[in-house]
């Protein structure tokens, strides 16, 4: 069967369900539900090698026009978790407050646009680094953006009583925040005529994104899970999940004298660094193993998923034995995903398959065969 991606579709990684509205929601079922899978994340976070499965409800209006409504997020997504509880799983799926990726942003004066029915887009107000850097800067909880995220947070734990796994919103890394704020023609170049003004933004990025992720930690609380958004995540993990798709336009040096010391940063006060990008971004994997405190990095494994997949075999042999866990993203028939994870699993690393099967037998059959290859 052909693997390819599906240009018809909003979101290729979606699963459409019905909202239900939280007072309809059994709070203490999917707490008892989440709670019973804690002691096999505990176990495969600690272990040395191994693989973990977990079926990912991403509802497409959530992550579209929906999020400008809290209420109608929040439904949504109560929708999605009571359907998950269908599929085997290692690792629950859980609540997320997402209101956009130009949060980080918003501090220099970033607003939302709102193009019909899509999600929340941002225009770069800065013509470059320099302007960036002289701008009057605000706290991200002063933000309209900040103000509505903490609000969701406080929503969402209030209408499940605090007791329903939680995210951070979506953290985009500091280089993807300065695409935001920056001309994205003046952005690179700034890498060859300012290279250490650049790199000054980035460290302003950095503190404001780990002011902003600290307060809302302080709301979540107890139920908060690591690393947050696109990974697979819980609350015995940790780490700080970060988007940094920008990468995949510099060059290696690059990479490691702009992005590797500031996405470090960032990941250690919260244990360590998550590191997702969009497309195939295997041909760079030796360089991002060389993160300081990474402990995960995600990606897309099947033509489904990503136009531009990654390389089963070449993430393989540059994390075998790293102890870095591999978030693989498999959109796809069971046939299909099976074979990516015989391609990439190998005993010496620790992988945790990200599937959306369309029904809990097919989910059932797929989780006993990755789950036969240990």
């Amino acid at each position: 069967m052909k693997s390819e991606f599906d240009y018809s579709i909003a979101d290729s990684q979606g699963t459409d369900v019905k909202p239900i509205e939280p007072q309809q929601f059994d709070i203490d079922a999917y707490h008892d539900y989440a709670t019973s899978l804690q002691q096999r994340c505990s176990n495969f976070w600690h272990s040395k090698s191994g693989i973990a499965v977990y079926r990912r409800f991403r509802v497409p209006q959530v992550f579209s026009y929906g999020c400008k409504d809290m209420k109608l997020s929040l439904a949504l997504q109560l929708g999605a978790l009571q359907e998950s509880m269908k599929y085997a799983a290692d690792i629950p799926n859980f609540l997320e407050p997402w209101y956009g990726i130009g949060t980080v942003a918003s501090a220099f004066g970033v607003d939302y646009e709102w193009p019909e029915g899509q999600a929340p887009a941002v225009r770069p107000p800065f013509k470059s680094v320099q302007d960036a850097l002289s701008c009057n800067l605000k706290p991200i909880e002063e933000t309209a953006i900040g103000k509505i995220t903490l609000s969701m947070i406080e929503y969402f734990i209030e209408k499940t009583k605090g007791r329903i796994p939680i995210s951070l919103t979506d953290t985009q890394s500091p280089l993807n925040t300065a695409s935001l704020i920056i001309d994205n023609n003046s952005l690179f170049m700034s890498f060859f005529d300012c290279p250490d003004e650049l790199k000054k933004l980035l460290h302003v990025i950095t503190d404001l994104l780990v002011g902003f992720t600290q307060k809302q930690i302080e709301l979540i609380g107890a139920p908060l899970v690591y690393p947050g958004h696109g990974f697979a995540s819980s609350t015995v993990f940790k780490g700080l999940g970060m988007s940094d798709d920008v990468m995949l336009m510099l060059s290696e040096n690059q990479f490691i004298d702009f992005e590797s010391e500031v996405l470090s940063r960032a990941g250690r006060p919260f244990g360590g660094v998550a590191f997702h990008s969009c497309g195939n971004w295997s041909p760079k994997a030796k360089v991002v193993k060389k993160i300081t405190g990474l402990i995960m990095a995600d990606g897309a494994f099947t033509a489904e998923t990503d136009p531009g997949p990654n390389l089963p075999e070449l993430i393989r042999d540059t994390f075998i034995g790293t102890n870095v866990i591999i978030n693989a993203r498999m959109v796809g028939s069971e046939k299909i995903v099976f074979e990516k994870v015989r391609q990439l699993y190998t005993p010496e690393m620790k992988l945790i398959v990200v599937t959306y099967c369309k029904t809990p037998d097919e989910q059932k059959r797929l989780y006993d065969r990755i789950h036969s290859l240990e």
